[in-house]
């Protein structure tokens, strides 16, 4: 028989061999010049150093020249000059009682209360500015009903409830309020700001020399000094001085005292608060 070769039906080509890859040798990559690098910053200008400040040396705070108590328990009287002069027995009813710390809050509260000014005041609705007329009727503008434009519902309308002028003051019984002042004396002894002065006599009203009595008898910090009967011319030289501040026996609260980092009394205050309170 003779061979039939098997031909491909006419319209269709036969698909062409894909020619084979050869393994070619990988292309070398090429070499670039490496990039010129930028040009370097301009050197910076050195800094001279600054010169250390000397630290000053911190004042030594000042204390009193001389002890405020002795072994036995008596206070130093200070002289004018910052020395010791003398000594003085505490009366225990006045200045060696247990502590009372509500007592003392009720008496701080009592004496802030009595300074506040109480003019506080705003407009209700009767005393803003603007009509009394009802702006719309009630009914059919699709709004909401409203009398007048001072409503208190609006902007610039009264306020309802407001704070009007009072008096805050109130009173406490006079034997609390005597107790009060004692505890706050027996607080300012317990923790040692309580000192007993000779005297401060200034002639004239001179700042200078009244800050130079001061200086000598080295207080510390806010400073009440309480005189029996002081004259003008101390109380007109302590008014220009920060943290120091003059009262007269009968004018002592319980506010000043805890108030004052020292409280310094002189002897015939001292006298006269003890007969005023002794019990």
């Amino acid at each position: 028989m003779a061979d039939t070769k098997k031909t491909a039906p006419k319209g269709k080509a036969a698909p062409a061999k894909k020619p084979a890859k050869s393994a070619a040798a990988p292309k070398a990559k090429a070499k670039t010049a490496p990039a010129p690098k930028k040009a370097e910053k301009a050197a910076k200008p050195v800094k001279v150093a600054k010169p250390a400040k000397v630290a000053k040396p911190k004042a030594e705070p000042r204390g009193p020249l001389a002890p405020v108590k002795t072994a036995d328990g008596a206070l130093v009287v200070t002289g004018a000059n910052g020395k010791a002069s003398g000594e003085v027995k505490l009366a225990p009813s006045v200045f060696e009682l247990r502590p009372n710390d509500h007592l003392l809050y009720e008496a701080v509260k009592l004496y802030r209360a009595g300074a506040r000014a109480g003019t506080h005041k705003t407009k209700s609705r009767g005393m803003v500015s603007g009509s009394g007329k009802k702006p719309w009727k009630q009914k059919g503008t699709g709004q909401a009903r409203v009398g007048e434009k001072r409503t208190p519902l609006w902007r610039h309308g009264g306020t309802v409830f407001g704070p009007t002028p009072r008096d805050y003051s109130y009173s406490m019984p006079k034997k609390a309020l005597t107790a009060a002042l004692r505890q706050a004396l027996s607080t300012k002894n317990r923790n040692g700001s309580l000192r007993v002065i000779e005297s401060i006599r200034i002639d004239a009203p001179k700042t200078k020399a009244l800050k130079a009595a001061i200086d000598a008898m080295g207080f510390d910090g806010k400073t009440i000094y309480v005189e029996s009967e002081p004259s003008d011319a101390l109380i007109l030289s302590s008014r220009n001085i920060p943290g120091f501040r003059v009262i007269e026996t009968s004018h002592l609260t319980v506010y000043d005292i805890l108030n004052c980092k020292t409280l310094a009394v002189s002897t015939a205050a001292l006298s006269r608060l003890e007969e005023r309170l002794a019990r």
